[in-house]
């Protein structure tokens, strides 16, 4: 299967895992990259230059195939801006396949030098946007690719409310690099809709968190399997709507009280606590899913088993062929 981002980051399939914080380790960015598609690496995991070093030798040890690396740009009480220009700078110096950015462009977050730089080590930029301008931006300021995704995606979707079947098309029209559509992608006939409503590929996040290799809790791959389309929440909108970004995550305890004190006008020293990050790490290792903020997506209303990713990546790209053939055949 073909298409310009096969074809950009040298895989087999038109299929990017999506940064998860604490899941996408070497190991799951390994295990998704030897099936053909694109493993990710997340950043965000590690404290120090020094330990994302160490996590890019270990995927490589793991993997011969390309992976990407995703780096969130947002305000972060842990990772300052410096340490996430650093992050950028290995990416370079280790010379992975690409860096995956999240959040701000690049050149406003972290500075006009990191792309031209990431050019000169051959490593590729796409940029996760939620806005057809922000897709034009970057396209503008020279990334390779981008992902744009719809309001259905986990974590941090764009404050309009886009879904990804009006965005993607919108953003093919608009600009001329390879784009993958995120939001809603879950299986084949995700990626057959993906592929023609014009996007190159797909990105996932919340599939990839069900399968054996996320190495998370039982619990949590019960959930999963429990868990509808409308059981996600569209949050923190007083946190974040300056960033033009809000939070979708699975509607628990913590969510609960999250929308009661955004209710009341509550002060985000208050929502702090609530939605950290080393919160959610102690959820995804010891299964309490009602004891933090957990960014799924709605795409979890597709989800129906708990596959080895070295299943789940050919079932896809078969499912997707067998939808496109078959709806050749219903125009026929």
């Amino acid at each position: 299967m073909k298409t310009r981002i096969t074809e950009l980051f040298g895989i087999k399939y038109p299929i990017q895992c999506g940064g998860m914080l604490w899941i996408a380790t070497p190991e799951l960015a390994a295990a998704i990259s030897n099936t053909g598609a694109m493993g990710n690496l997340t950043s965000g995991n590690y404290n120090s230059g020094d330990e994302l070093r160490t996590a890019i030798d270990r995927t490589n040890a793991l993997t011969s195939n390309p992976f990407i690396v995703n780096i969130t740009t947002m305000p972060s009480i842990r990772l300052s801006v410096e340490l996430l220009r650093e992050f950028f700078e290995i990416c370079c110096e280790k010379k992975v396949t690409a860096i995956e950015i999240a959040g701000a462009p690049v050149d406003t977050f972290l500075g006009e030098d990191l792309i031209p730089k990431a050019k000169q080590a051959g490593v590729k930029v796409l940029h996760k946007v939620g806005a057809v301008k922000h897709a034009v931006h970057a396209q503008k300021v020279g990334y390779d690719a981008v992902t744009i995704a719809g309001f259905e995606e986990g974590g941090f979707p764009h404050k309009d409310n886009v879904s990804t079947l009006v965005l993607v098309p919108r953003v093919v029209e608009s600009v001329d690099i390879p784009v993958l559509a995120a939001g809603g992608m879950a299986d084949g006939k995700s990626l057959a809709a993906a592929l023609s409503l014009g996007a190159d590929g797909i990105m996932m996040a919340t599939r990839f968190l069900a399968t054996k290799e996320s190495g998370v809790h039982e619990n949590i791959f019960q959930t999963l399997l429990d868990k509808k389309e409308n059981d996600t929440s569209l949050n923190l909108q007083s946190l974040l709507g300056d960033f033009g970004l809000q939070v979708r995550a699975l509607r628990n305890d913590i969510i609960r009280r999250v929308e009661e004190i955004e209710k009341q006008g509550g002060a985000l020293e208050e929502l702090f606590p609530l939605i950290s990050g080393q919160r959610a790490k102690k959820v995804w290792q010891e299964g309490n899913v009602e004891e933090a903020m957990l960014t799924i997506g709605q795409s979890v209303g597709r989800i129906d088993d708990i596959p080895s990713v070295s299943t789940l990546v050919p079932r896809i790209i078969e499912e997707a062929k067998a939808s496109l053939v078959s709806s050749l055949d219903q125009l026929s």
